[in-house]
This record gives structure tokens, C-alpha cells and sequence, in this order.
């Protein structure tokens, strides 16, 4: 987990130093690799997956992860959260998808070192139209993703992990999404209707598995917008663990107010507030993820 005061330096509130180490990564000749890609995607609206999308980015960020975040939502919901001004979204998603501009080309850096996003405009929402009918519309994303690391050194310009922000729906462009990514993280509300949801969710991955990406896995579910004072919140934790055993994080991540203010500001909750409890919450996940990583790479 990183230290308050590496998250203090991407606040801006301690005064900058040089990182040496990265300027040491940034001088080796090992030619990157493809970086793991996570998707994360729930059919259903305000479950989290956006919140999910900038503050995971942002935590992976700390630990010396180099992230993009790819928006594939077209209300641009996780640009507008990293600040990013809808007059510089010149180039986005719905270009790198329908062939107009290669990945590279639409992708900004954030205020957040590290990290970086390829935004969304509401262009996407006709993406299903200009395309549908196109023999290769399922890899799109798949295709553009490729060559991101292409010609590119560890610590000199590429990625190690690449997170996408998909739409509360499961179209096209979720599908997309799906047939390109390594895993499938998926952001669950503690509500009553949560299992169903999951549900739909898990056929469609098991769908894209057979026709599409083989290779594709549920790389964990997290519990989100979590009351302990709510029975019903308990009920849900104690089902979904129950239906999901291993799949489901150790970390919940709670209902907070700061990480609900801090998109208004443009800003990760992490860098908005780092001690409050949902920072805390989001940087165990981190930790998290990256040790299920090890994990998977050993086995």
C-alpha cells in the first residue's frame, strides 16, 4: 500500500521531489509487454464503476503502476472526474473505435502522475449505429489496444495497466470491452437487487468467453456504497460472498461523502481527501488487486 506521503505528493500537498527511480526506469531498454487490461463493467447505473475506474487508477498510480483509463461510457463521467475539460477531448474513444485516430492519439495525461485517460464524448452513443454491421465490430477496442506498447521501454511511455470505464449497459461497447480485456471487475451496490444483476452480468461473460475471448476472467467483484447501520447492506455482503466465495475482494468500500463531492472538483477522492475513509478504502483495494496479481502470475 502507498505511503501518505506518496499520495500527499499527487494532492500537491508536500512539496515535489524528484523521482529517481522513475528516472531510472525511464533510461532501461526492456521492451514493455502488452499491459494487463481490466474491465470494469456492470450492466447496472450508479453502482460505482466510474468511482471505481479513477480512484483504483489513481491508487495503482501511487504504487508506481503506469494506468490508462480508457472511457467507454458517453457521458464522459470518468474524464469529467479526472478533470478533464470537455473542449480537450478533441480527439476520444468514439474516433480510436470507428478507425478515425489511433489509441495513442486521444490520450491525456491527468494531473495525477502516472496516470492517464483516453476520454469520452457523446459521440459514443451512436457508435453501435456506424459500426454494427462491420464483421470485425466486437474487437474494435481489442485492435486499438494492441499496438499501444508498440516501439515503447519499461518507464518510457507505456502502460502497464490499462482500466475501462464501460456504460451501465450491456451493448456493444460493453461487449467490446469484454472481447479485449484480461479480467472482469465488477463494482456491486449493496442493494437488493444486486444478485440479479450479477447474474445477467456473469452469462454475458460467460457468452464473450465462448465466442470471443477465451482467455477472459472475473478478476473480482467489489462491494460498493456499503452501510454497516443497514441490515439489508449486511444481508447483500453476506449473500454475495456466499454465491461468489473467493471472487468477491476482502475490501468494501463504504458509502462516503467525500468520494461522492470529489468528482465535482475534478479530482480522484485520493487526491480530494486521502484520510478519509473511502481513500482508505480504495488504496486496500489496490494492494488487493496487485497481490491477486502475483498470484495469478505464479500459478
Amino acid at each position: 500500500m502507498p505511503d501518505m506521503t506518496t499520495i500527499a505528493q499527487l494532492a500537491g500537498t508536500t512539496t515535489p521531489i524528484i523521482d529517481s527511480q522513475a528516472a531510472e526506469l525511464a533510461a532501461h531498454t526492456e521492451p514493455a509487454k502488452a499491459p494487463r487490461m481490466l474491465a470494469i463493467a456492470n450492466q447496472k447505473g450508479g453502482v460505482g464503476k466510474t468511482t471505481t475506474a479513477i480512484n483504483l487508477g489513481t491508487a495503482l498510480a501511487a504504487i508506481g503502476e503506469r494506468v490508462l483509463i480508457i472511457d467507454l461510457d458517453p457521458q464522459g463521467n470518468a474524464s469529467t472526474g479526472l478533470g478533464i475539460d470537455r473542449r480537450q477531448r478533441s480527439c476520444s474513444t468514439y474516433d480510436v473505435l470507428v478507425g478515425g485516430a489511433e489509441l495513442r492519439k486521444s490520450i491525456i495525461p491527468t494531473a495525477v502522475p502516472r496516470l492517464s485517460i483516453a476520454p469520452s464524448t457523446m459521440d459514443l452513443s451512436g457508435f453501435e449505429l456506424k459500426i454494427g454491421q462491420e464483421r470485425d465490430r466486437a474487437f474494435r477496442l481489442r485492435n486499438a489496444i494492441a499496438p499501444l506498447n508498440n516501439g515503447k521501454f519499461v518507464g518510457d511511455g507505456d502502460f502497464s495497466y490499462v482500466l475501462v470505464d464501460c456504460p451501465p449497459s450491456l451493448n456493444l461497447i460493453t461487449v467490446n470491452a469484454m472481447a479485449a480485456a484480461n479480467a472482469i471487475l465488477v463494482p456491486l451496490q449493496c442493494e437488493f437487487f444486486a444478485l440479479e444483476g450479477l447474474s445477467q452480468l456473469l452469462q454475458t461473460v460467460e457468452q464473450v468467453k465462448t465466442t470471443l475471448n477465451p482467455g477472459l476472467t472475473i478478476h473480482g467483484i467489489v462491494l460498493t456504497m456499503f452501510d454497516a447501520r443497514n441490515n439489508l447492506s449486511n444481508q447483500v455482503v453476506a449473500d454475495v460472498r456466499e454465491f461468489m466465495g473467493s471472487k468477491v475482494y476482502d475490501t468494501i468500500i463504504p458509502r462516503n461523502v467525500r468520494v461522492s463531492e470529489a468528482p465535482s472538483y475534478g479530482k480522484p477522492v485520493l487526491v480530494y481527501d486521502i484520510k478519509c475513509v473511502g481513500s482508505e478504502a480504495y488504496l486496500r483495494l489496490a494492494s488487493e488487486i496487485i497481490q491477486r496479481e502475483k498470484e495469478l502470475r505464479a500459478s
